[in-house]
Order: C-alpha cells, then sequence, then structure tokens
C-alpha cells in the first residue's frame, strides 16, 4: 500500500514541480494570442473552456490505453509502477507539453510540420507518413474493440459487422462535423466517467481493506513465467505506453492546441492531463494485482478470461451496478473517442500537408474519404498483427518527437535537456524492441545485441544533435522566430 501511495503523491507533486520547470523553460506568455483567437474559423480552430480543453485532451490521450495497458503492463512487476511515475513526469508529461506548446506557437501547426521544420524535409515526409498511418491504425484498432464488446452485449441481429457499420459511420461524422457540435459537447462528460471509475476505484485501494502486492521487496525482474521472452528492457517500455509516454498523444495535441484560449493554461491541459492519465493507469495496476491477489493470480486470470472482463470484475465487485454501468461506458465509449479523433487529427495532418482550406465541409470531406477508406480497409487485417505494429510504432513517434522538440528548445537558447533525456532513453527503447522482439515482428536477436546496437544508434543521434544545433540561428527568446 504505501508504494501505492507514495506513488500516487510523487505523480501529483511531480505536476507542480517539474511541470512548473516545464513551463518555464518553454516561457509561456499569457498576453500572447493563441490560434483559437487568430485564426478562429467555427470548424477547428475555436476556443473552448479550460475544463473542456481538458477533459477533452485526456480522454482522447487515454482511451483504454492507461486500463488496458496497465493490467497486461503490471505483469512486468514493479519496475511498472517506477515506469509510470517517471515515464509521466519526466516522458510523457514533457512531450506533450513541448509539442503543443510547439504547435501553439506555430498557429495549430500539426506534428509532421512541426517536427519537419525542426529536423528537415526527409524528417517531415517520413512523419506525414508514419503519422497517417499510426492514426488510421487507431482508427481501425477502435472500430473492432468496441464492436466485438458491443457483439457480445446485443441480440444475434445485431452482430460484429453491424456494430462496425455504426461505430464507423459515427466516425466519419465526428471527423467532419465542427469540434464544439458533438466532440466538445459530449466527451467532456465521458472524460469526467472515466475519471470518476478511476477515483471511485482509487477510494476503495485505500479505504477497503486490500492488500496491494507490488512486491518491491522481491525485486525488479518480469513476473511474466517465461522471462527471456518479456524481459522488463525493452518489451515494459512498449507494452505501458499510455500511463507513461505515448507517440499518439502529440498527434492530438494540435488539436487542443486550436482551442486553448490562453498559453497559461496549456500546463494544466497538456502537462495536466498526461499526469491523469498516468494516475489512472497506476489505480488500474494497483487494483488489478489487488484484486486476484498477485502476480499469479492476474497471470491465472488473464490466461482464462481478457483485460476487458477484468475490467468489468474489478468494477461491478468494487463499485456495484454504478460501477458496472461505468465499465461498460469506459470500454465501448474511450476506445470510439479516441478512433473518431484519431481520423480527425489524420484529416487535419493531411490538410495541412496539401494547404487544403478545412472551413468549407466539401473540401473536409474530399480530404477525409482517402482516409475511410485506407482504416476500412484495415479492418480486414488480423487485429493481433495490427495491435504490435501500433505499439512500436507509437513509441517510435514519440521519440522522434522528442527529438524534434529538443531541437527546438536548443534553437531558441532553452534549456534542450528535458527533452534530450528522454528522447535519447525512448531511442534505445524503440531500436532494441525491433531488434529483439521475435520474427516476424522484430528481428530476433540476442537482447544484449539489440541492446548494444541501440545504444550506438543513440549515440550517433547525439552527435548528429550537438552538429545540428551548432548549425541552426538562435533566435533568443521562444517564439521569436516561429
Amino acid at each position: 500500500m504505501s508504494a501505492f501511495i507514495i506513488s500516487l503523491l510523487v505523480l501529483v507533486g511531480g505536476y507542480f514541480v517539474y511541470g512548473a520547470i516545464a513551463e518555464r523553460v518553454f516561457g509561456t506568455d499569457a498576453s500572447r494570442p493563441t490560434p483559437a483567437m487568430t485564426h478562429a474559423d467555427g470548424v477547428d480552430f475555436t476556443p473552448m473552456p479550460v475544463w473542456k480543453v481538458f477533459l477533452i485532451q485526456f480522454l482522447n490521450i487515454a482511451g483504454l490505453g492507461p486500463i488496458f495497458g496497465a493490467i497486461m503492463g503490471i505483469m512486468f512487476g514493479p519496475a511498472a509502477f517506477i515506469w509510470i511515475v517517471v515515464g509521466t513526469i519526466f516522458g510523457g508529461a514533457v512531450h506533450d507539453f513541448i509539442s503543443a506548446m510547439m504547435s501553439v506557437r506555430s498557429g495549430g501547426m500539426s506534428l509532421p510540420e512541426l517536427v519537419g521544420r525542426e529536423l528537415g524535409p526527409a524528417a517531415r515526409h517520413i512523419m506525414r507518413v508514419v503519422s497517417v498511418l499510426l492514426l488510421v491504425l487507431v482508427g481501425a484498432v477502435f472500430v473492432l474493440t468496441p464492436a466485438g464488446l458491443l457483439d457480445g452485449m446485443t441480440p444475434a441481429w445485431a452482430g460484429h459487422w453491424f456494430w462496425v457499420a455504426v461505430i464507423f459511420v459515427y466516425y466519419m461524422t465526428a471527423t467532419l462535423l465542427p469540434i464544439d457540435k458533438l466532440i466538445g459537447r459530449f466527451y467532456p462528460i465521458f472524460g469526467f466517467a472515466l475519471l470518476f471509475m478511476a477515483f471511485g476505484l482509487m477510494s476503495v485501494l485505500l479505504f477497503g481493506g486490500y492488500d496491494i502486492p507490488v512486491g518491491f521487496g522481491d525485486g525488479l525482474d518480469t513476473r511474466y513465467a517465461d522471462s527471456s521472452t518479456h524481459p522488463v528492457f525493452p518489451m515494459m517500455f512498449v507494452s505501458i505506453a499510455c500511463g507513461a509516454i505515448s507517440g499518439f498523444h502529440a498527434t492530438q495535441s494540435p488539436m487542443m492546441a486550436r482551442c486553448i484560449k490562453n498559453e497559461r493554461l496549456a500546463r494544466p491541459v497538456f502537462y495536466g492531463a498526461m499526469v491523469a492519465e498516468g494516475i489512472v493507469a497506476l489505480i488500474w495496476a494497483a487494483a488489478a494485482i489487488a484484486f486476484t491477489g498477485g502476480y499469479g493470480g492476474l497471470s491465472e486470470y488473464l490466461s482464462a478470461h481478457s483485460a476487458g472482463d477484468l475490467v468489468h470484475d474489478i468494477s461491478v465487485g468494487w463499485l456495484g451496478t454504478f460501477g458496472g454501468l461505468l465499465a461498460i461506458l469506459g470500454v465501448v465509449a474511450a476506445p470510439i473517442t479516441t478512433g473518431d479523433t484519431a481520423l480527425r487529427s489524420a484529416r487535419l495532418i493531411v490538410a495541412d500537408m496539401f494547404k487544403v482550406d478545412q472551413k468549407p465541409v466539401l473540401k473536409r470531406i474530399l480530404v477525409s474519404l482517402p482516409l475511410f477508406a485506407a482504416s476500412f480497409g484495415l479492418m480486414l487485417v488480423d487485429f493481433n498483427i495490427l495491435w504490435r505494429y501500433f505499439a512500436w510504432t507509437n513509441q517510435t513517434l514519440a521519440a522522434i518527437t522528442l527529438w524534434a522538440c529538443a531541437v527546438y528548445l536548443a534553437r531558441h537558447g532553452k534549456a534542450y535537456i528535458i527533452c534530450l533525456v528522454p528522447a535519447v532513453f525512448m531511442t534505445v527503447v524503440v531500436v532494441s524492441y525491433i531488434l529483439f522482439a521475435p520474427t516476424p515482428e522484430g528481428f530476433g536477436l540476442p537482447i544484449e545485441l539489440a541492446s548494444g546496437i541501440a545504444c550506438g544508434i543513440a549515440a550517433v543521434g547525439l552527435v548528429l544533435f550537438a552538429r545540428y544545433c551548432r548549425a541552426l540561428p538562435r533566435t533568443g527568446a521562444a517564439g521569436a522566430a516561429d
């Protein structure tokens, strides 16, 4: 129990201490007009209250990630607790906040254009492809997941493909409508429900007399039975993405960067939403081992049931019928609200790429149709294959984004170390992962060789970063020449 409480306190303290440091490093300016004011179009650039922007950002970046990812990730043992806390404060929240502020300072520019400006045309083209592919992949995955769940809860006439069609039509509607018409009205409700469920579980954990067998006294080794295929490094750092650090977040932040009314609200919205997600992940990780009695019980449960079943059983068992309703709302609505905003972000990226004005609805439709077709086509691919490549692509995107953030800060004479350190670490993680992962997903190299190559590539990146930064003109204050 003490490990859980300390982890919660450190996460909250991280927002106030390290979040303030990140804000000071960037240099937010309350007097500077935001894109929501200077580019208002009633479609994507729309000023909204900060509480709405926070809840939408939280729901967009969370979905089922901090729930399912934490449940599966806690099987790596107490190291998962450390990663959720440290990864959130020094990695994920900094990643989300700095990339979002770069977008705010650049007129709401989407992620590939931001990365391209900092790392060059080649990086821009790569990020355009990777970002759109990732977002379309998210759209496909998060149609299949809730459709399968709804199929099991509804009459036989409403089968799997019926729900796929219903959800996909909704996706198209949410992607095309102005952001305040559907997303702005309903997503804060879903975001609040997700937070309410998590804090209800936290109350049970703290005051319900449950033991949380984190197991720090038994070391930080993985708790998977086969440690050779599930080592903590690098597998845990890819398995637990949402709730620690996730490249997907940087594709979502520009959407809210176009709605925030004041730069001083960026820390509670972007850094704060990531800390909230870390807290949710920590709660579900603790709940999973407390409910099942430990790592052995959790492993046995997951061998016979799905993570979704565990979410339902915990919610109903600890929160009663109301908890069960919240669980259904969370498990079904959360992926849907992530999938549609993923496709909306893909539309914005493509529109930025080809300089297509998104105020006319016809142009929004023309940009979106190929994205809808690609997402539907990916639904025909095996789900497990989709998910494996989503996880690695997601963390690779985070590493690239952090490099771009570090260059941005260096270009403006800021303390780029806050982005450089996590950039180097995530580079080692993603390169190690793809080299170590078994074929056909990866190359199946021994972990020692994979890690050595990854460290070498990260070292080359450091050298190139140093040379690149020396060649960049300094503008003095962040934003002066954005």
